[in-house]
């Protein structure tokens, strides 16, 4: 079905409009997927993203500051949300000792093994995209690299 009718709306100024109309649509449609998937683990999509953000720094610690400049969605409350996911014994935060201001998160054994057993159901996650080849999903990621004016010359 084409955005169209999704929203019920059959004329837009240009394809320009009609492109970011369905790209804010379609990025609901994906987080809403998203958080069904994640759901069935008790965990948001922010806090996935912060596991996987951690995983990738680990054994380093990082700090609130550094975790909020990697997410993808950078208007979160960090530390909240950070701050829940200790009660789920999924990361553990501490002082930094090189500066008493900020605080340093390191991942968990728990939440390594909560993104081992969600990496082993990554194609179920991966069904999301369906709706697309491999060679078409390619050409989306250029163009949306593209649109925010980042596109690689290669």
């Amino acid at each position: 079905m084409g955005i169209e009718k999704e929203i019920h709306q059959q004329t837009f100024r240009n394809h320009r409009q009609k492109a970011i109309i369905n790209l804010l649509y379609t990025y609901g449609w994906v987080i809403e997927k998203i958080k069904h998937f994640l759901a069935q683990e008790d965990i948001t999509h922010q806090q996935y993203n912060i596991l996987r953000i951690l995983r990738g720094a680990h054994p380093e610690p990082l700090s609130t500051l550094q975790i909020r400049e990697r997410m993808l969605d950078r208007m979160s409350d960090t530390s909240r949300i950070v701050d829940r996911m200790i009660v789920k014994d999924l990361v553990q935060k501490s002082t930094c000792p090189k500066d008493k201001r900020l605080v340093d998160v390191v991942i968990t054994a728990k939440g390594q093994e909560l993104l081992k057993k969600l990496d082993a159901q990554q194609d179920e996650m991966d069904q999301i995209a369906s709706g697309v080849s491999e060679e078409e999903a390619e050409i989306l990621s250029r163009l949306l690299d593209k649109l925010r004016g980042s596109e690689e010359t290669t």
